[in-house]
């Protein structure tokens, strides 16, 4: 269609009208769910993904790379060919639809599950009317946010299988199946299966939803970091949290309390409930592993639940054994190290009554010779980096009595980097540093910019009339 730099401006008119957004997302390599899927009705073909062809090449390149001991075995089936009944959704979308499978995408998982706790935004990476009973010929489609668009992703049904079971990612009901293909379409996104294996749970929040994610170290966390997390659960964000390790011999290794390191949990609800005449403050979280739960106070079958009210224990407590569980906060910020929170954008945030905020998007490059600075250790050097300046005009309203300010989010993505794995490369180490500018240095800065406009308009002038 288009190259290079045709491509480039033909895709940034697109942006103009209105493509890119939630309800008009761009084509991922131009792939068209419902033309493929009328195409292959009309001709009673079942849909074959020539973008993304099963077999070796897109179960990895390392682990899982052609001939490995891992992938030994494996076959690919349709979900018609694995049960008799297929399901693309079973009940609702649930938590306990994710069950982690032969990849480290717990990171993945964990957002995926905190995804179905919203089903506004659950719809909106997973399109309703899908289904193996109506319209069915073996194509499917997701929607992902990426680096300021959302791309709607068309893959084939043909999963990995071997011993009859699927390899990676499935639900605890076998014919249920719209979680494995939603990873599916994220590894076609990535470049391949293997291309999933380690990450940050913010990664996935950011993009199922397009928001912006925040990171708590919880030995420094703020005094109302409960109430943080209960204005959360409130607005539909999602949330995450980890157990840092020491050495690669820590990573999934699992504690006296049944706790894993190095492993990715979602944090998906808090409630504070009266005990022996006091409130305690419990969060609820949960191990994509679908097991491997907490055992220490207020877990599935501990002691404290026997001094709560019957009906709020009948409420809060949980099935044993799927993997998710209560503890109490001091607990919680005790035993993890680290908890992130998926703001969501204006645009996820539909009802009138959460406080809505302002996003800008600002696309950049480190180019080697002209705006690559270095590190501020480089300070010679250091100011050629991109910069961009931010005025912060409303204060906040909930500051509960302490002093006035103005709270922003900042992040920092990386283009395609996933994608890059298959040729041995990975996220490099970039940062960003914020400045307050003086009120005396902020006026002048207006008026020389004020001066500036002004003098380019006059220049301008003849240019705009013609």
């Amino acid at each position: 269609m288009y190259s290079g730099v045709a491509a480039r401006v033909y895709k940034q008119r697109q942006k103009q009208l209105g493509a890119g957004n939630h309800d008009q997302a761009f084509k991922y390599l131009g792939q068209d769910y419902e033309a493929l899927r009328d195409d292959c009705l009309d001709r009673g073909v079942q849909f074959v993904d020539p973008h993304f062809p099963v077999g070796p090449s897109i179960l990895g390149f390392k682990e899982l790379g052609p001939g490995t001991s891992k992938t030994y075995g494996i076959r690919w089936k349709r979900p018609k060919d694995i049960c008799s009944n297929p399901q693309f959704i079973l009940d609702g979308a649930t938590r306990t639809d994710i069950c982690q499978g032969g990849l480290g995408d717990c990171w993945l998982l964990a957002a995926i599950a905190s995804l179905t706790l919203n089903e506004k935004i659950l719809h909106r990476v997973v399109p309703h009317g899908q289904s193996f009973q109506r319209q069915y010929c073996g194509i499917f489609h997701f929607q992902f946010w990426q680096f300021g668009e959302w791309v709607d992703v068309v893959i084939d049904d043909q999963l990995p299988v071997k011993d009859g079971k699927l390899v990676f990612v499935h639900s605890a009901a076998r014919n249920e199946f719209w979680s494995a293909l939603l990873e599916k379409a994220y590894a076609k996104l990535s470049g391949c299966y293997e291309a999933l294996s380690g990450g940050s749970t913010s990664e996935g929040f950011e993009d199922f939803t397009g928001g912006v994610t925040e990171m708590y170290d919880l030995s420094k966390s703020p005094p109302d970091l409960y109430r943080i997390i209960e204005k959360a659960v409130e607005r539909g964000s999602l949330m995450g949290c980890s157990i840092d390790i020491t050495s690669q011999f820590d990573m999934e290794a699992v504690t006296f309390k049944k706790l894993v390191k190095g492993h990715a949990y979602s944090l998906t609800g808090a409630q504070e409930v009266p005990c022996r005449g006091s409130l305690v403050k419990l969060v609820r979280l949960r191990n994509p592993w679908g097991e491997v739960e907490w055992t220490g106070a207020w877990s599935d079958s501990s002691r404290e639940w026997n001094e709560v009210d019957a009906a709020q224990c009948n409420q809060l407590r949980i099935k044993l054994e799927d993997g998710e569980f209560w503890m109490s906060f001091a607990d919680f910020q005790r035993e993890f190290n680290r908890l992130e929170i998926c703001n969501l954008t204006p645009d996820t945030l539909k009802s009138d009554q959460v406080r809505k905020w302002s996003t800008s998007l600002y696309e950049g490059a480190w180019r080697r010779g002209s705006t690559a600075g270095g590190c501020r250790n480089y300070a010679a050097t250091f100011w050629i980096n991109p910069q961009f300046k931010i005025h912060l005009r409303e204060e906040d309203d909930d500051r509960n009595g302490s002093e006035s300010g103005c709270s922003f989010l900042v992040a920092l993505m990386q283009k395609d980097r996933r994608k890059l794995r298959t040729a041995g490369k990975d996220m490099e180490t970039i940062g960003f540093a914020v400045y307050e500018v003086p009120d005396e240095v902020s006026l002048s800065v207006r008026l020389v910019s004020a001066l500036h406009t002004e003098s380019l308009r006059s220049t301008n002038q003849p240019c705009v009339r013609g």
